[in-house]
């Protein structure tokens, strides 16, 4: 079919049209809780749906912003906690050089620290499947 000079816009497509329909109906909470998906993914309603029925689910979708900020909140965190250990360390350092460390200072430490860096592995698992399930 020859191209109409006078028309203008979006060329059509030559592959991977979609020429079919379907219509679904929602009750009123269902279509409440698809609008607040939309807005919280920052994606269409279309999409949303698309996603969900074609893929089951597999890729999970996410709002990126609120990741960034969450993975942010969690790296100050963490920043927090590696200076509190870093002056635990310090004052135990001193008290040591002075010959007054008590071994319950020790102990608690041990603990403190052993519990954090037990958090920090659980931390990183939880964020490699993250990076995995965002990469397919």
């Amino acid at each position: 079919m020859p191209e109409d000079p006078k028309r203008k816009g979006r060329p059509p497509k030559k592959e991977g049209k979609r020429t079919f329909k379907v219509d679904v109906r929602f009750t009123e909470e269902e279509y409440k809780l698809i609008t607040a998906m939309k807005l919280t993914l920052g994606i269409s309603k279309t999409q949303l749906v698309r996603a969900r029925v074609l893929h089951n689910g597999a890729g999970t979708l996410i709002n990126a912003k609120d990741l960034i900020r969450q993975l942010n909140e969690i790296g100050a965190e963490l920043g927090r906690s590696g200076n509190n250990l870093n002056q635990l360390a310090h004052y135990a350092n001193i008290l040591n050089q002075k010959n007054i460390l008590s071994p319950v200072v020790v102990e608690r430490f041990s603990l403190l620290l052993e519990s954090h860096l037990k958090s920090r592995t659980e931390l990183d698992t939880s964020l490699r499947k993250i990076i995995r399930s965002l990469g397919h």
